[in-house]
């Protein structure tokens, strides 16, 4: 099948706010605010982020969180794993030291009040001390979520090392991904000669790529 093209919605709703670092996003009759911080990477919302948690939204029967193990490798401010709360997962969003607290201040803010699994904040640097922080004989998840993990930086062996360990037989991988750098299609190579891959949708204005594995 080829790829749906898409474009990534703007659905950003209509704020008063005297902050420029607080975004208003809506998602599955959601209102959700995001605290941003320009002070690092992961806490800034990417294309990725909104591309795969609109597709999520939009494909609840082909995907289908509800009570489903779910978890977000370099979760960033947390939007896609508070989307996928809204959805009914029990997710696991995990990201770098420096960016936790703003993690889990946005996580902890736009879900405290729902009816839902209760979310889970971890550290978790790619590719280090995966069987230590979660041993296989505990800890097994139904989808993986990733979006715009993969850019111009040297981590990009741990980082697949880290996909390759959390994918076990029955877990599917989901990644979005803004393609900018030859390094991410040689990702995308690589990531091709360990899973079955299947681009599931385009988005062309933002050189997106949204990809099952």
């Amino acid at each position: 099948d080829s790829p749906v093209t898409l474009k990534i919605l703007q659905n950003w709703v209509p704020r008063v706010s005297h902050y420029f670092d607080k975004e208003h996003y809506t998602y599955v009759g959601h209102q959700i605010v995001i605290q941003e911080s320009i002070e690092h990477f992961g806490a800034v919302v990417w294309p990725g982020a909104l591309a795969l948690s609109q597709y999520l939204e939009s494909n609840q029967e082909q995907f289908n969180l509800k009570d489903k193990k779910v978890l977000e490798i370099g979760a960033g401010t947390g939007l896609l794993s508070i989307v996928a709360c809204i959805l009914g997962a029990h997710v696991t969003a995990t990201d770098l030291p420096e960016v936790l607290d703003n993690l889990s201040y946005n996580i902890s803010r736009n879900t405290q009040d729902m009816n839902m699994h209760k979310p889970e904040v971890r550290k978790l640097v790619w590719g280090e001390g995966l069987n230590e922080d979660f041993p296989i004989s505990t800890y097994n998840y139904d989808f993986i979520l990733a979006t715009d993990v993969v850019y111009h930086h040297a981590a990009l062996d741990p980082l697949l090392a880290t996909m390759v360990y959390f994918c076990k037989p029955g877990t599917v991988l989901l990644w979005a991904n803004k393609f900018r750098f030859s390094t991410d299609y040689e990702f995308l190579e690589k990531l091709g000669n360990i899973f079955n891959t299947t681009i599931l949708a385009e988005f062309p204005e933002s050189n997106v790529k949204l990809l099952k594995a």
